[in-house]
């Protein structure tokens, strides 16, 4: 049975309504939530980007079961590592065990603002790797010290720990992604239904872990609204993420995307108010492996109205067609 998550979009709503949001997806039954950690928003007509860490304390509180969990954070340029370490630590103790630490490599677009520059893909990584190894060593207790290539850590410890770590997870785009995902993650974390990702993933260790998708979806009752919105919001998701993490700006964003129709976002998110739609979107993933497929409803003034639909038409499309 495929689990179906609701996403906390940081970009496209204040705090206070992203908490409540998540209320409501957890009244609405979804299986479990995600949330984006980002400093810009892609576009300047999302609109918002709250600092997540604080969001993901308050939803801790304001909830009681759906599980939570960072889609994706960077531990390696605007927070270090033994800083996630501790923030990670803390939501899950927060939480009641209910979070999970999804990790990746960065975007520019969030990552610059520290002034430190913007690596190739290959440093990234390296420091990602890095970045693990010193989580999951202030995980275990005790003092940690470390002496890196990217990082230094000098007699840290975590003085609040869960009895269960939160689980890591590890975002996913190509065969280097997957190689250090197979090794370091207790999860797959993937924005493309390629089963070609899950492949590598289990060739390099990760064989029985589980997976987790996204797919932006984009109801409304009037269809054209819906493709109007996700266009103005959205089009940005098919640039890929090797032109994505290099984007340094919402401006460089809008440029890039300048040439995208209403009809190229139409045929790739699925739009309006038919369930068969959007479980047609699902399929792929499920078909693919993943078992988990957290859904981005695009814009935050619909959420409400999504929520009460998703309640009464599209988790049961979604169970009945692929559970």
């Amino acid at each position: 049975m495929v689990q179906i998550g609701y996403t906390m979009m940081t970009e496209q709503a204040g705090p206070r309504d992203l908490v409540d949001h998540l209320v409501g997806a957890e009244e609405a039954g979804f299986d479990f939530s995600v949330a984006s950690d980002h400093y810009f928003p892609w576009l300047r007509s999302q609109g918002h980007s709250p600092y997540v860490w604080s969001v993901l304390g308050a939803a801790a509180q304001a909830t009681e079961r759906i599980p939570l969990m960072t889609y994706v954070t960077c531990p390696t340029f605007r927070y270090h590592p033994a800083i996630v370490a501790q923030k990670a630590a803390t939501v899950q103790l927060l939480s009641g065990g209910r979070f999970r630490l999804g990790l990746g490599a960065g975007e520019n677009l969030n990552e610059h603002v520290v002034g430190g520059g913007w690596p190739s893909v290959d440093v990234r990584h390296e420091m990602l790797e890095e970045a693990v190894e010193i989580i999951r060593a202030l995980f275990a207790g005790g003092h940690v010290n470390h002496r890196g290539a990217h990082f230094d850590v000098e007699s840290a410890r975590l003085w609040d720990l869960p009895d269960e770590p939160p689980p890591i997870g590890i975002a996913v785009s190509g065969e280097q992604s997957c190689t250090l995902a197979g090794h370091l993650a207790d999860l797959v974390i993937a924005t493309e239904p390629k089963s070609s990702l899950l492949d590598a993933f289990d060739r390099h260790g990760g064989s029985g872990k589980p997976r987790v998708g996204q797919l932006p979806v984009c109801w409304d009752p009037d269809r054209d609204t819906a493709v109007k919105r996700a266009h103005a919001q959205f089009r940005w998701f098919g640039n890929g993420w090797k032109v994505n993490s290099e984007l340094p700006h919402p401006d460089s964003f809008e440029s890039a995307t300048q040439f995208v129709t209403q009809d190229d976002v139409a045929a790739s998110i699925p739009c309006g108010d038919d369930p068969d739609d959007f479980v047609e979107a699902v399929r792929p993933y499920a078909e693919a492996g993943f078992g988990e497929v957290a859904l981005v409803q695009i814009g935050g003034e619909s959420q409400p109205e999504y929520l009460d639909w998703s309640r009464r038409t599209l988790l049961p499309a979604l169970r009945d067609a692929l559970g």
